[in-house]
């Protein structure tokens, strides 16, 4: 199946680029993408090489883990949210999302989509115009940060 790609201009060299993109993500990602909702999400952020949110009570829902990361150039993770928003508990099981850092661009591309069987070209249709909304959201903070 076909990777999804996306990208986006950043006004900020690369390796400033990757330290929003992994230090900073509480402020940038949207948080209407968590399982938490924009009204009971703490935090999200990435620690220990896990991509993370904190909700109501303190529940942590660990939604990614790491597995590529070279500063200022290049991170992969696991995107393991499954099409029906329920935890993939195997990174092996998961989509992986790769995100590339150059001068003044972002890139991500999603794949390994047929990881998930029968739902997957619908769940890969729901995310044409979700990393294009989130790059543009961390532009924007790049932007009003790093500039």
């Amino acid at each position: 199946m076909d990777e999804l790609t996306a990208e986006v201009a950043v006004r900020a060299g690369s390796l400033e680029s990757y330290r929003a993109f992994t230090e900073q993500m509480g402020q940038w990602w949207p948080p209407e993408f968590s399982w938490s909702s924009a009204d009971f999400l703490v935090q999200i952020g990435l620690r220990d090489d896990v991509l993370y949110e904190i909700g109501p009570h303190g529940l942590r829902w660990d939604w990614g883990r790491m597995l590529t990361s070279e500063p200022g150039r290049r991170l992969v993770f696991s995107w393991q949210i499954g099409p029906d928003r329920v935890p993939v508990p195997r990174a092996e099981d998961a989509t992986e999302v790769a995100v590339t850092f150059s001068d003044n661009r972002v890139s991500i591309t999603h794949r390994c989509w047929e990881r998930h069987g029968t739902a997957a070209d619908q769940y890969r249709e729901n995310f044409k115009d979700v990393w294009p909304y989130i790059l543009n959201r961390f532009a924007d903070h790049v932007a009003r940060h790093h500039s």
